[in-house]
């Protein structure tokens, strides 16, 4: 698989959010790059305009790539899980939603034990994280309702993972659908994300309609 190598800052200034792609940089104003340079990137992105004359076919592209982009997917990734979301009943841009947050990658970030989600699927790909009591090492595995995520005990001494338990469990950034222990750094899904429950600010009708046209 391709690994995006475009500079994660500029990221953020393209996109004109904060997707929290370098984890705990990206809640201190003066280290983060949007907040520091709120304009585009480039030599005019200081004149930019494009909030005034962006198509409609522009807004939905880029509210798209703002959610790959988030989520650490390849343009392929992120369309096959939009097909299989489309093929669900219910409304198409919740259930893509669902079915992001659902990832282990992600669900390891939300717990707060990796302090972001490339750092998160790190952690799934080298095998320190189980999931019912195995090993899984595939971060598009979905987790269900019930499930039982815990960091496996020889890797409970790293420092990196217990220090950033430690500092989502005391800034509260672990979601209503999940519950974590930081001490023993193991987390339960307590139910499947539910529209109300994601704390997402994208609007994901955008989204939809892109990959309807």
């Amino acid at each position: 698989m391709s690994r995006d190598r475009e500079p994660q800052c500029k990221q953020c200034r393209s996109a004109g959010m904060k997707l929290f792609l370098k984890g705990e940089r990206c809640y201190i104003d003066d280290k983060c790059g949007l907040k520091r340079r709120s304009y585009p990137p480039g030599h005019l992105g200081r004149f930019s305009r494009r909030e005034k004359s962006a198509s409609e076919y522009a807004i939905q592209l880029r509210e798209k790539q703002r959610a790959r982009r988030m989520y650490g997917l390849s343009e392929a990734q992120f369309k096959l899980f939009y097909e299989r979301a489309s093929k669900k009943r219910g409304v198409t841009g919740e259930i893509l939603f669902e079915l992001l947050e659902r990832r282990l990658d992600n669900v390891v970030y939300r717990l707060g034990f990796g302090a972001s989600r490339r750092a998160a699927r790190q952690l799934v790909r080298h095998r320190h994280v189980k999931v019912n009591g195995k090993l899984v090492d595939i971060p598009s595995f979905l987790v269900g309702a019930n499930d039982v995520i815990e960091i496996k005990e020889s890797s409970k001494k790293i420092p990196t993972i217990r220090d950033s338990a430690d500092t989502a469990a005391r800034r509260g950034r672990v979601p209503g659908w999940l519950e974590t222990n930081p001490l023993e750094l193991k987390g339960t899904v307590l139910d499947l994300p539910a529209a109300d429950k994601m704390d997402i600010t994208l609007e994901h009708h955008l989204i939809v309609e892109f990959y309807s046209r």
